[in-house]
Formats: C-alpha cells, sequence, structure tokens
C-alpha cells in the first residue's frame, strides 16, 4: 500500500494526462466505485467522439450532378457590302423667311389668319384702310383724262398753225410754239398714267398677301392700330413674320476628316444622298440631297458647314427642330455585321462572345461601327469564321463549357440608323 501511495508524491508536471487520470484517480482509494464511473465516462465520451469522426468520415450518397453546359445560339458574321458613312446631328432652318412689314400707312383694318396657320401663297394676311389710296387712284385717273384733253386741243391748235403757214398767213413761229404745247401734253399723259400705276400699287400694298406658302407667326398688331408703311423698308410696322415649310434645310457640321474623305470620294461634286430623323425616333424615313458646302473649314472648331434640302410635303417637319442625318462618305466596302444584342458595351471598349473549337466561350474586344439594316458594323477584332453567340449571351461565362446550337443573322428591313 505504500508503493501505491508513493505516486502521489511524483510532480504533476512529469506526467502524461493519462497518467494524471490515473494517478488521480489512485489518489482516492476509499471510493472505488466512484473510479468506476469515471472510466465508464471516459469510455463512453471516447466511443461519442470516435462515432462522430466516423460519420463525418462517411460518403455523401444522393448529391445532385453538376448542370450541363447551358445551350446558346452561334452564328458567324454577316459578310456584306455596306457604305462607309457618318452620322450628325443637325438642325432644321427654313429655305425662305420674310418679315410681313406695311408698305403703306393707315390703319389695319383686319386679319385674315390665325396665329401659327399654314397660308398659302397669295393668300391676303392683313388689310389696311384703302380708301386713301383709292381716292389718289380717282385723282390720278382724273389728272389722266385732263392731260389726254389738253393734248387734244393742242393738236388741233398745231394743225392749224401747220395750215397758216402754208397760206402764208402763219408764221412758223407760231407752228412752232404748237408742236411744243403737243409735246408737253404727251409728257403730261405719260406723268397722269405713271401716277395711276403708282396709286394701284399703293391700293394693292393696302392688301398684304403671303408670297409664298408656309406657317405664319403670332401677329404683332392688332386691328384698329395705325401702321407706319414704306416701300424704302425704312420705319416700318413688323406685323408677322412667315417661314417656308416645303422643302427645308437642314444644317450641319462635318469633321475636317470626314470632309476630306467625303471630297476623295466624290471628287468636284456637292450633291450627295442624305437620309433624315427626327431626333429620338430612330427611324430614318426622309431622304434629302446635300447640296452645299461651305467654302473654309472653321479654325475653331475643325469643321465645315454643309447643308441637305428634304422635301416636306405634309409639312411635319418645323424649321429650329434637331434631326439626326446619316450619309455616306466613301465608297461601299465588305463589312461584318452581327446583331447589337451580341455586343456587350464595357466603359470604352466592345466585347462580343465567340465559341472556340473546344466548346468554351472566350470574350473578344471589337471596334464597331454604325447600324445597319438592324445590325451591327463590326471594323476589327472579329473574323469571318468565329462563331458569335447571338443569343443566350447571358448564360455564357468567359472560359466556361457550352452548348452551341448553329442560327443565322438576318439584316432587318430598316434604314440605316444610329
Amino acid at each position: 500500500m505504500a508503493e501505491r501511495y508513493s505516486m502521489t508524491h511524483i510532480s504533476a508536471d512529469r506526467l502524461l494526462p493519462s497518467d494524471r487520470i490515473v494517478s488521480d484517480v489512485g489518489a482516492v482509494p476509499a471510493r472505488p466505485r466512484r473510479r468506476g464511473a469515471g472510466i465508464a465516462a471516459a469510455a463512453l465520451l471516447l466511443a461519442a467522439s470516435g462515432g462522430a469522426l466516423l460519420w463525418q468520415s462517411q460518403p455523401v450518397h444522393g448529391a445532385a450532378p453538376p448542370p450541363p453546359p447551358p445551350h446558346v445560339t452561334v452564328s458567324r458574321p454577316l459578310r456584306q457590302t455596306v457604305a462607309v458613312s457618318s452620322s450628325f446631328l443637325g438642325r432644321l432652318s427654313a429655305v425662305d423667311t420674310v418679315e410681313m412689314r406695311a408698305q403703306v400707312g393707315g390703319v389695319l383694318t383686319s386679319i385674315n389668319f390665325s396665329d401659327g396657320q399654314t397660308v398659302r401663297k397669295g393668300d391676303v394676311l392683313f388689310t389696311i384702310d384703302p380708301r386713301p389710296y383709292q381716292v389718289r387712284l380717282q385723282q390720278a385717273v382724273a389728272q389722266l383724262q385732263t392731260s389726254m384733253a389738253k393734248r387734244q386741243l393742242t393738236g388741233v391748235e398745231l394743225w392749224r398753225a401747220q395750215q397758216l403757214k402754208r397760206t402764208n398767213y402763219g408764221s412758223a413761229e407760231s407752228v412752232d410754239q404748237r408742236l411744243a404745247d403737243a409735246q408737253s401734253a404727251d409728257a403730261d399723259i405719260n406723268t397722269a398714267r405713271a401716277a395711276i400705276t403708282d396709286a394701284q400699287l399703293d391700293l394693292e400694298y393696302a392688301r398684304i398677301t403671303a408670297p409664298f406658302t408656309g406657317r405664319i407667326g403670332t401677329h404683332l398688331v392688332s386691328v384698329g392700330n395705325l401702321v407706319s408703311g414704306s416701300r424704302g423698308g425704312s420705319q416700318t410696322t413688323l406685323l408677322a413674320t412667315l417661314v417656308s415649310l416645303d422643302p427645308i434645310h437642314v444644317d450641319f457640321d462635318m469633321s475636317e476628316a470626314e470632309f476630306i474623305q467625303f471630297q476623295q470620294d466624290h471628287p468636284g461634286a456637292i450633291k450627295a444622298p442624305v437620309q433624315l430623323s427626327l431626333d429620338g425616333d430612330g427611324n430614318f424615313n426622309r431622304a434629302g440631297t446635300l447640296d452645299f458646302v461651305d467654302n473654309a473649314v472653321n479654325n475653331g472648331s475643325g469643321t465645315i458647314h454643309v447643308r441637305a434640302t428634304v422635301p416636306n410635303p405634309d409639312l411635319v417637319l418645323t424649321p429650329g427642330e434637331f434631326a439626326r442625318l446619316h450619309m455616306a462618305i466613301a465608297r461601299p466596302t465588305a463589312a461584318l455585321l452581327v446583331p447589337a444584342a451580341a455586343i456587350v458595351p464595357d466603359q470604352s471598349q466592345n466585347t462580343v462572345m465567340v465559341v472556340g473549337a473546344d466548346g468554351r466561350a472566350a470574350p473578344r474586344i471589337v471596334q464597331i461601327g454604325d447600324l445597319y439594316r438592324g445590325l451591327r458594323i463590326v471594323k476589327s477584332g472579329l473574323g469571318a469564321n468565329d462563331r458569335v453567340i447571338i443569343d443566350g449571351l447571358m448564360l455564357a461565362r468567359p472560359g466556361s463549357k457550352v452548348t452551341a446550337i448553329d442560327g443565322k443573322i438576318v439584316p432587318g428591313d430598316s434604314a440605316p440608323q444610329t
């Protein structure tokens, strides 16, 4: 017994954990039942932990298999001959603009249009009180009658003087006097006729008519006001403004590089077709013709001013509106086309996804151009035999396997868009 209890004097830091348990258990000989209970608890704990380890090491049965590669539609780029074109932002302007001003003075008696109305050439827009000018015309007509009567009298007197001179009862001096009187009467007749024309002109100017078909603005003078008028245009009253609508001009600027390319492919020519779309609708359904190129490049902006004329028979286009223009500036060339939806924009670059021979998706950085018949022109970065993902793009990840299904790129029937 002394040997058994001597183990309690061994330093605890020299014992292993298992020795400590045994020594601790052996240090209490008076309670053998508790020792057996401790051993049983340790065995139970060990068995439980072993069971946990055994459970964790068992393989997982019934896990779902990895999903199959996603299906995507691919197609080679569509190869077509397209015109090298550019898009521009332009502004509509009237071919003709006129300020309706009075050429005779008087009281404004009527306004024969509604503000903003489309008027036709020759329509009476304003009327100035014509009575003073009717009086002037009557006076001119009366003066003509007086001059004609005087001319008739001088003609008779001249005939008499000539007869007296033949019979030696009259002198040559008398004949000359009567001849001068007749010529003066002729001049009076011409003056009276000119006065009639002048009075008729004033009477016509009392009715202000539209010089061309167009849209008139708001009236600036109300009925009953006294307006000033002059044929010379000084100190006249502005009544309204009229602009023409059909055809209509589109003014825009072309960069120096585009202008040089345009000149190279259109030597000595200005006329070129353009297509027009109102800003925002994206429908280039109006055709026009480039008909003016300025004679100098702007030093500050590096652009040159050009102008196109567009028919406007339905009078929908209005001066001052912005519009998009599409114009071919170079000869047609072969190009690769892909759907716009197949292009992924990323900040300053554009990317398309292609499927390689190994069935994996890979990105390609491309340079794109304008839209042509609903398809985007690819300038560089893509080969004619590359298989481009045109549908299911969101399912493809760079480097991942995909199941490629052959498709076809079909151009639309719309005009070029930007």
